[in-house]
This record gives structure tokens, C-alpha cells and sequence, in this order.
């Protein structure tokens, strides 16, 4: 786990602070011809060398510098405007698998990184739950009550942001999870709070009390899941940490 962290550290280092914006412009411009982009491989190897400062670990140190080559030149060809936020987050998830995966060939696996991954998955499949099947099941359950009427005030109106309300249930839904795995029901609470006191307070502005009630019993629903979810993870780890 040491090794892993300095990895990172090198990688964060080499990718957020050591790279300069004209760096990026260029890289973005010229693409697999930019020096650029090969001075930037070779700062990843010297900061992983430097960090870890263990020799016997330069081969591998290679092969990380040069997979941080070919992913960014592919992302760098692949990705323009309208996808380059996309583009960022599968480079940044490409070379955290690289790191974790280089870890694993340099220790190989026992019965920690078992538990570890055991544990990992157990919470990875709960994340995922509150994601689109929470969502569905949501939408599944309002779909009866959907209002027909437009929700209007006599003030200005701004149009929303795109996708807003689903990332918006997202994020609560993983704020609430994270909370309850570590046992902090006062900020579940919080967070209920404040979503109820932003959420009520425009819709009391449309003075429609069918709309209030549709959001009303969606929110308790999007609650309602990331609670039990979160508690059946707990209980599952719980669960998995006394049986082992």
C-alpha cells in the first residue's frame, strides 16, 4: 500500500503540478509530435524513481512512464471540445489501473489484498446500486404521479442545467452512503436539512401542491434508498469483517 501511495503521489505530481498549461496547449495542438508529451512520460518516470527510491523497481518504472505516453497521445487524438471532460476521466481511470495493476505484479497478492478487494467490491456494488438502478426505480414509482401541470412562478425563469436533477440525486444518494458506512447520522441529517430547505423553497414559489408533493415523495424515495443501501453495506462488511 506504501508503494501504491507513492505511485499516486508521483503521478499527481507529475500530472497536476509539474505540467504547465503551456505544456497542455501544445500537447492539445500538436498532439503525439509535441516534445512535450515525452518530456512529460520522462518527468512521470523521474518522480517515481525519486519517491520510491528503489532501484530494483526502475523496469517497471518504465514501463508506467511509457503506458502514460501511449494513453495520453491516444486521448490526445481521440478527444476534441465537446468530449475532452470525458476524455479526461478515462486517461485519469487508465492510469490508476496502470498503478494498481504494476503494485499488484510487485507484490502479489495474499490474504490482505483479498480482504481488501472482498470489502472493495462489496462497496463498489453498492455505489453502483445508487447510481441509474436507483434512478429507474424512482422514476419506475413516480411515473403515476408525474404532474401535467408546468412548473411556473411569476418571476423570471432560468432554464435548468442539463442533467442537473439526476446528478443532484446522485450525489445525495452517495453523500448519505458515505456518511452511514462511517457512522455520521448527523450529517445525514444535515444533508436532508439542507436539501429540503433549497428544494421547498422554490417550489413554494409555484404555488402548485401537486408538483410539491411529486417532489416531495421522490426525495423521500432518493433518501429512503441511499439509507437502506447504506445500511445493508454496513452490515455486509459487518458482516464479512467477523466471518473472516
Amino acid at each position: 500500500m506504501t508503494l501504491f501511495i507513492r505511485l499516486l503521489l508521483a503521478h499527481l505530481l507529475g500530472d497536476f503540478v509539474f505540467q504547465p498549461d503551456s505544456w497542455v496547449s501544445e500537447k492539445e495542438q500538436k498532439k503525439y509530435r509535441s516534445i512535450k508529451l515525452y518530456l512529460h512520460g520522462l518527468i512521470h518516470l523521474l518522480l517515481i524513481v525519486v519517491l520510491t527510491w528503489q532501484y530494483d523497481i526502475i523496469p517497471m518504472a518504465l514501463l508506467i512512464a511509457g503506458s502514460h505516453i501511449v494513453i495520453d497521445a491516444v486521448k490526445l487524438q481521440r478527444q476534441n471540445e465537446r468530449t475532452k471532460r470525458v476524455w479526461f476521466f478515462i486517461d485519469q481511470s487508465l492510469h490508476l489501473v496502470v498503478l494498481i495493476v504494476a503494485v499488484w505484479f510487485i507484490f502479489p497478492p495474499d490474504m490482505v489484498w483479498q480482504e481488501a478487494v472482498e470489502q472493495l467490491l462489496i462497496i463498489a456494488t453498492g455505489v453502483l446500486f445508487l447510481l441509474m438502478p436507483s434512478s429507474l426505480i424512482i422514476k419506475m414509482i413516480l411515473s403515476k404521479w408525474a404532474p401535467a401541470t408546468e412548473f411556473k412562478t411569476d418571476k423570471i425563469e432560468t432554464p435548468s442545467l442539463l442533467h442537473a436533477g439526476m446528478m443532484i440525486g446522485y450525489l445525495e444518494r452517495i453523500l448519505i452512503f458515505i456518511f452511514i458506512l462511517n457512522g455520521q447520522w448527523a450529517a445525514v441529517g444535515f444533508l436532508v436539512t439542507a436539501k429540503s430547505v433549497f428544494r421547498f423553497s422554490d417550489l413554494k414559489l409555484g404555488q402548485d401542491r401537486k408538483l410539491t408533493e411529486y417532489i416531495l415523495i421522490g426525495t423521500l424515495l432518493s433518501f429512503g434508498i441511499a439509507i437502506v443501501i447504506g445500511l445493508l453495506t454496513h452490515y455486509a462488511l459487518h458482516h464479512y469483517y467477523t466471518a473472516g
